[in-house]
């Protein structure tokens, strides 16, 4: 099983991210607004970020540990529609194990992802045709 694909440092910018929801209690949320009236922070969204930043700082060194132990690429990795040609060409089965973003090119067809794609895990965000999805759904996990 191979990746043949390019690995790109993801740096998230303002275009750059994925929207969540999450629930507070109204304690909590009074608190933000608090902090946030009181100019420690732009924002909700600010405050919510900057404390998720910093907890994933301090649990930087277990999630490179736990990333490498499990094989997953770090960042971005793009699929392009000549990488999976490639690899059918070199019947090459690849597996997409990735921390971040993996992104399929919009002109790959199902088939082609059926072909070439063994499997698909990501934590984070994975970007594809809904065609290439559906087709890969009992393989992503």
């Amino acid at each position: 099983m191979a990746n043949a694909a390019p690995v790109v440092a993801l740096k998230p910018k303002g275009g750059d991210t994925e929207k969540i929801t999450i629930n507070l209690g109204p304690v909590d949320l009074g608190q933000i607004d608090l902090l946030v009236e009181e100019g420690f922070y732009s924002n909700r969204t600010d405050l919510i970020r900057t404390a998720i930043r910093n907890q994933l700082s301090v649990h930087a060194k277990a999630i490179e540990e736990t990333a490498t132990r499990r094989q997953l690429v770090l960042g971005l990795q793009q699929f392009t529609k000549q990488d999976l040609e490639a690899a059918l060409r070199a019947n090459e089965r690849l597996a997409i194990r990735v921390l971040g973003l993996a992104s399929i090119a919009p002109d790959v067809t199902p088939e082609l992802a059926e072909a070439t794609i063994e499997s698909v895990v990501v934590l984070g965000a994975f970007h594809a045709p809904a065609a290439v999805k559906a087709a890969l759904a009992g393989r992503i996990r």
